[in-house]
């Protein structure tokens, strides 16, 4: 039986350990602008740990009084900063399930995955509050609702209210390590957002495993360009600087203020997406300046160039250290590498098509296997062989950081979940690659991405790494496009092979050339792709490839501009090869 537990306890531990340290900082405003003192140093409003765990207490008595019971499902909406952290921490000593969503999905797939979610109830400021009553057919069941930042004009209740009151004492909710603490909806870039059940065991193991992994102790100060990471900070005793920036679009941070609270705060780390850090460390680069307290980097969310890396360590101290982990919404974090490695060594076989090195994976008791790719379910890990190192196959995990299931879309935990021995439960991650000898993990892609084909299977990170090795590439995407009627086929396939004949596609290699880089006509189209082609002939793994095709702009995720949406991609290449081009517009409708 699952033991007593809340993730909240965490809040609470901290508040006793370093009562008076500074939890979280978050820069003030005037109107709209940054508000200053005499000096013109930035001004920020900052609360203590203890004071963090008493308002959350506070803010958790007022919610339970208005109707918060534990398994209620409450969205949360709101910016990151104090009010955030405290909401976060008060709905967990409720024992309710919070529900978070990235706003970046866009708003009509984001109230389709609310809608979904059944939820009890919205906290949110008023244009949260305005939507919901707007849509309020879709969430029939959203009577606990919190306005946040102003009175409660819409009915339910209002934070500054649920804050005033007499001091209450710390009440137990009385969960469990297994009950729910959160639904978290994954991005929906490789299919549709699904809504993941994390529970407080998946909280206090992610806590616990990465303070050891990056060796985060009480006293460090953190600027939080990633808000998720700012909620772990409270419970590793960190203090979580907010910076000035739109949290949904890292891409757009003005380098300058971030920097600014860097100085204010010296910082000692930040966890930041590539769209971030490259903007950030551009601007430093192009004005000479270093970061000179940040002694550990994290770099998560999207692919992480080898570039970024290069340019990043030269705005660092020497002994500063750039790490980028890997996982899922479903299962965080699996791994992580330094860039040290990276550059040193695994960069120059990524290159060649070995696949993007992520490192060694986190200790017992996490599990992982590396299996035949099938696309069909798998009932019992016993069902599916474990291939040898160096073979590339579907990744398996299985441990207290992986989501027991899916509670949205829950037809998907049919093809995601496979049973395992002595009651565990195992989990397809989604991605393709190989270990090592050195016990690291290749990823060569995602299952989705890979193109059957007559002579087996090509998978998209090895096989775009050598088209992007032309000059004037600056990414590529590996499709497959229908195979032609009369495409021959090897004579050495069995007539059980030929059967699946349907599945088949024929590989192409989409291009997208660097900005200065993009032909005028068709003359410097044409000498473009042979010039890609050239590159694509010399590997063994690419040498099938027979169609180049340019794509003046790529369709990408909007928040971090790197995910490739290579389905779209497919149909909008499928459509060219047939000679009938279609924009990415009606591809997309198409698809």
């Amino acid at each position: 039986m699952s033991e007593y537990y809340n993730i909240a306890e965490r809040l609470r531990a901290t508040a006793e350990l370093i009562p008076d340290s500074v939890a979280i900082a978050e820069p003030l405003f005037k109107g709209k602008k940054p508000r200053r003192d005499f000096f013109g140093k930035r001004e920020y409003a900052a609360v203590t740990f203890a004071e963090l765990d008493r308002d959350s207490d506070q803010i958790a008595a007022s919610l339970r009084r208005f109707g918060v019971r534990p398994g209620a499902r409450l969205a949360l909406m709101v910016r990151q900063g104090i009010d955030f952290i405290s909401l976060v921490f008060a709905l967990y000593k409720t024992g309710a399930t919070l529900v978070l969503i990235d706003p970046g999905m866009g708003v009509k797939r984001m109230l389709a995955c609310l809608s979904e979610a059944e939820l009890d109830g919205f906290v949110g400021d008023w244009r949260v509050q305005l939507a919901r009553i707007l849509y309020r057919r879709r969430f029939p069941k959203a009577k606990l609702n919190v306005t946040v930042g102003g009175r409660a004009l819409w009915g339910g209740l209002s934070l500054d209210a649920a804050r005033k009151g007499p001091p209450v004492a710390p009440e137990d909710p009385q969960t469990k390590l297994d009950d729910p603490a959160a639904i978290i909806f994954t991005s929906g870039s490789t299919g549709v957002a699904k809504g993941v059940l994390y529970t407080h065991r998946m909280f206090k193991t992610q806590v616990e495993q990465i303070a050891e992994r990056l060796q985060i102790k009480p006293g460090g100060v953190d600027l939080v360009g990633f808000p998720f990471f700012g909620l772990f900070n409270a419970g590793m005793g960190t203090t979580a600087v907010i910076p000035d920036m739109d949290a949904t679009k890292p891409g757009s941070v003005d380098p300058k203020l971030f920097l600014e609270a860097a100085d204010d705060w010296k910082i000692t780390q930040s966890f930041g997406s590539p769209a971030l850090w490259n903007r950030v460390v551009d601007y430093c680069l192009a004005n000479g300046r270093k970061i000179e307290t940040l002694k550990r980097a994290v770099i998560a969310g999207a692919p992480v160039s080898f570039d970024l890396l290069r340019r990043f360590r030269q705005v660092l101290p020497d002994d500063a250290e750039i790490i980028t982990p890997y996982g899922a919404t479903e299962s965080l974090p699996l791994a992580s590498i330094e860039s040290r490695e990276v550059l040193e060594e695994t960069c120059a076989r990524t290159r060649v098509g070995a696949g993007v090195c992520v490192g060694r994976f986190f200790p017992a008791p996490l599990e992982k296997r590396i299996v035949p790719v099938l696309d069909d379910p798998i009932r019992h890990i016993d069902d599916v062989k474990t291939l040898s190192r160096g073979e590339i196959g579907e990744l398996l995990v299985s441990g207290p950081q992986c989501s027991p299931r899916y509670v949205t879309r829950v037809e998907a935990n049919e093809l995601a979940l496979v049973e395992g021995n002595d009651g565990r439960t195992w989990r397809r991650v989604g991605d393709v690659g190989y270990f090592d000898d050195q016990d690291r993990f290749w990823f060569c892609g995602r299952k989705s991405h890979r193109v059957e084909t007559a002579e087996g299977p090509m998978f998209s990170i090895p096989c775009e790494a050598i088209s992007n090795e032309a000059p004037k590439v600056f990414r590529s995407a590996l499709v497959g496009i229908p195979l032609a009627p009369a495409c021959a086929l090897p004579k050495e396939l069995t007539d059980r092979a030929k059967a699946f004949r349907k599945s088949w596609k024929e590989p192409a290699m989409v291009v997208e050339p660097y900005p200065d880089k993009r032909p005028e006509n068709e003359v410097e189209e044409e000498m473009f792709c042979r010039e890609v082609l050239e590159i694509l002939k010399k590997s063994p793994l690419t040498r099938s490839i027979n169609r180049v095709f340019i794509c003046e702009k790529f369709p990408v995720d909007v928040r971090h501009n790197a995910k490739i949406n290579r389905e779209l991609l497919s149909v909008w290449a499928s459509a060219k090869a047939a000679g009938k081009p279609i924009s990415l517009e009606k591809a997309k409708i198409e698809a």
